[in-house]
């Protein structure tokens, strides 16, 4: 990806096809790579911005810019608990496709690990974890352990 020079200092080029996810909280890009599995050895070409100005002044945001690669409706999903206020724009032949904001579910069912080792999810029993999300927080439908702020830990 190629950087361009402009007035105000270094602009991104945009991509020709695939997925950027704008409106991140300031300091999150990082975190919604890590939950959708992109490291540094990917063959997806790459495009972050952190602490980025917006119309008001007091508010920071991040961008991550995906090439070739639209998301599924699970990692969606799981953008929206990490960054509830996020944007998802799909881009195909250089033009947005689609643009929405992210929906928080009001079930999450498979991808997060209860952190009470007393769960039955935790067992050896073929059970599949399920949430209820409430309020920003996740409440285990089985043992009732409440997930706040560290969700981020616990998803598979």
């Amino acid at each position: 990806m190629s950087v361009k020079k402009h007035e105000g200092g270094m602009l991104i080029n945009p991509i020709r096809d695939g997925t950027v996810i704008d409106h991140i909280a300031a300091g999150e890009a990082l975190t919604v790579l890590k939950i959708l599995g992109i490291t540094g050895s990917c063959n997806e070409e790459l495009s972050i911005a952190t602490n980025v100005s917006t119309k008001n002044p007091a508010v920071k945001k991040d961008i991550v810019k995906i090439s070739n690669r639209e998301l599924s409706k699970s990692e969606l999903n799981k953008i929206a608990l990490i960054a509830p206020n996020a944007t998802i724009n799909i881009i195909r032949n250089s033009k947005v496709v689609d643009k929405a904001g992210v929906e928080i579910p009001t079930v999450v069912t498979g991808f997060v690990r209860c952190p009470n080792p007393g769960c039955i999810t935790n067992s050896d029993e073929p059970i599949e974890t399920k949430f209820k999300v409430v309020n920003g927080t996740l409440h285990c439908l089985y043992c009732d352990n409440i997930l706040k702020s560290d969700i981020i830990n616990y998803i598979i």
